[in-house]
């Protein structure tokens, strides 16, 4: 009796050649090469659930003379014990830094968000953001220059671009 071939779950193959992609980027990144790109998915489980994975990245340059930076942004990530590429519920936002004389400024991009969908936490150095409304769950843990306290931080939000602003 021939032996039957496992099938293969496509949408497993694509989201590790993704994953695999934005890992080689930061090979490409420390070469000083530049390389950006930002896509979705919707691809269909075993149980024919509907499956949403958004991935990017943002190579930065520059940075006070630290060279290149790749930052991966999404819900797609590589699971470091199985090495499989997983879908998360909760996507990681794009997020910018911006040290200015009297407080820091944070931007972050998540479509679909309100001012009142967002809650920051901070401890020390670590600053908390997360985000949820009926449709998209974001969080993201961001390391600031230098200890804040909640009551010095205020948030706004436009058009799904909060900015989170922490005053020295």
């Amino acid at each position: 009796m021939p032996k039957k071939k496992k099938q293969q779950n496509p949408a497993g193959g694509i989201l590790k050649g993704l994953t695999d992609l934005v890992e080689a980027l930061g090979d490409l990144a420390e070469k000083g090469e530049a390389f950006s790109r930002v896509s979705e998915i919707n691809l269909e489980d075993k149980k024919c659930n509907p499956i949403k994975g958004v991935f990017g990245f943002s190579i930065k340059t520059g940075l006070q003379g630290n060279g290149i930076k790749v930052e991966p942004f999404g819900n797609i990530r590589k699971d470091k014990t199985s090495g499989e590429s997983i879908v998360r519920e909760v996507r990681e936002p794009i997020v910018d830094v911006f040290e200015e004389e009297d407080h820091v400024l944070v931007v972050a991009e998540m479509p679909g968000i309100q001012t009142k969908n967002i809650r920051l936490s901070v401890k020390d150095d670590i600053l908390t953001i997360y985000a949820e409304n009926s449709e998209v769950k974001y969080r993201k843990e961001i390391l600031l220059p230098g200890n804040f306290t909640e009551d010095k931080i205020s948030v706004s939000c436009k058009n799904g671009i909060a900015k989170i602003k922490c005053n020295k």
